[in-house]
């Protein structure tokens, strides 16, 4: 069975429990003050992956690699900043990190690399198609607008749940990611990056007024800082 936890703004971990195996993925580990999460407490993880190198995103990835042993997923370039940036080479998956449309595999995880559209000093920013061990398929957007391509990735995966960033500003607003679930066909859908910082949007209100308009067959999973859900 998958879990999965949202710490606030884009920071997710992604739990899976079988009766013989475990895993777990973490996923832009910035933790915003009282969301009851720290490197030091992040228990099992497996892998890391940051979508790009700006710091609300990269967090502690650097100390929850070190802490945990896991293994740091990131384009090719932000992977070598983080490296420069005390990460141990033998932590990075592939050695170099990946690239877009590219797949890696660890302990039955299975992380696709998908474009996103924002800024990063190094390598490009990007979003992630999550697969786990019982299946449970995730997309991380990562920052980004709304694009056209979020209809192959629809077509190509059967979404469960798409982690998407609802802010404005910096990212998508309410009505790009309506229309975003509307085009990935997810089933269902948590709104990220917001409310963490007074430029952003502040509620999830505006978000769930336009999903019932343009995607009303998509669920809102409206979670607070450290809570959990199960798809």
């Amino acid at each position: 069975m998958s879990e999965i936890t949202w710490y606030g703004h884009s920071a997710f971990k992604i739990c899976f429990s079988g009766p013989t195996e475990k895993a777990a993925v973490l996923i832009d580990p910035f933790f915003p003050p009282g969301c009851g999460m720290t490197a030091d407490q992040s228990g099992l993880i497996d892998m890391v992956l940051v979508t790009h190198d700006h710091a609300d995103h990269v967090g502690e990835a650097v100390a929850v690699c070190k802490k945990t042993g896991a293994m740091l997923g990131a384009i090719v370039g932000t992977a070598a900043r983080l490296v420069q940036a005390g990460l141990p080479e033998n932590q990075v998956l592939n050695g170099i990190g990946f690239n877009m449309g590219g797949t890696i595999t660890r302990k039955g995880l299975s992380v696709t690399m998908t474009q996103a559209f924002h800024s990063s000093e190094s390598g490009a920013p990007a979003g992630y198609i999550i697969t786990m061990p019982d299946g449970v398929t995730i997309y991380h957007a990562g920052d980004t607008c709304v694009f056209g391509g979020m209809k192959l990735w629809g077509e190509l995966y059967s979404i469960d749940v798409a982690l998407l960033p609802v802010g404005g500003l910096f990212t998508m607003d309410a009505r790009q990611a309506a229309l975003a679930c509307k085009l990935l066909q997810c089933k269902a859908t948590v709104p990220m990056h917001w409310g963490t910082f007074p430029a952003l949007a502040q509620s999830t209100e505006d978000f769930k007024n336009e999903l019932a308009l343009r995607c009303p067959d998509c669920r809102c999973i409206d979670v607070k800082p450290g809570e959990s859900f199960t798809p």
